[in-house]
């Protein structure tokens, strides 16, 4: 704990007084490039990743980065999905996964949430991706087999994320766009889906597609 309190401190003496102007300017309101859905694995730091200052990023976290379908579970996520397209008017949404992921080593021995029936309950979000995996990828065994259980589970709570009425509509618009990402914990290279390939590939290989700017309706 010692250590988080000397971190404040240096926040406010160091970090905070020399951006001081990007504070007095968030004060004012939030303005974010994207919604960025992630795990919360303490290995996750979306803004280091992406290299981007508060304010740039509305970040939802939970365990396995699971969007559950929209009226299948209404609670946190949903509703921070629900706040971030419908007050924000975010335009990007990215889901990002990431290696070594115990909650997808869940999702492939559910023996893992015994005693945890919370998380065994969470899981149930993520039961498409079992089955994706058992009847896809039987072949596969290790470390192969994660990161394919990982990579499925972010194109799932892709598909999960076009339930959402808000979304849907934007999407029909071309008015939001979704990725899908995987970010390695090792080597710090980021994987993108790829629609037109369905494929993971090198994020940098991926065609960046902004979506279509409307004007704000009046109520």
């Amino acid at each position: 704990m010692r250590t988080l309190v000397d971190g404040v401190k240096k926040f406010q003496s160091e970090v905070f007084a020399a951006k001081k102007d990007l504070f007095q300017r968030l004060a004012l309101g939030q303005h974010p490039r994207a919604l960025f859905i992630t795990c919360s694995d303490s290995r996750i730091d979306p803004s280091l990743l992406t290299q981007t200052n508060p304010g740039e990023l509305f970040i939802l976290r939970n365990a396995g980065n699971i969007v559950p379908g929209y009226g299948s579970q209404i609670g946190g996520t949903t509703a921070t999905i629900e706040y971030a397209i419908g007050i924000l008017d975010v335009k990007n949404v990215i889901v990002c996964g990431h290696t070594d992921c115990a909650v997808m080593k869940g999702v492939l021995d559910p023996s893992q949430a015994k005693g945890l029936p919370s998380l065994k309950e969470w899981l149930l979000q993520a039961e498409a991706v079992r089955q994706i995996i058992k009847d896809n990828y039987a072949d596969m065994k290790g470390d192969e087999l994660l990161i394919r259980t990982i990579q499925e589970n972010v194109r799932v709570q892709l598909t999960h994320l076009q339930t959402h009425p808000l979304i849907a509509s934007r999407l029909r618009r071309e008015a939001i766009t979704l990725h899908g990402w995987v970010y390695s914990i090792p080597t710090g290279q980021v994987w993108a889906y790829d629609e037109h390939l369905e494929q993971f590939v090198s994020l940098a290989e991926v065609p960046i597609k902004e979506p279509v700017s409307f004007p704000k309706r009046r109520k």
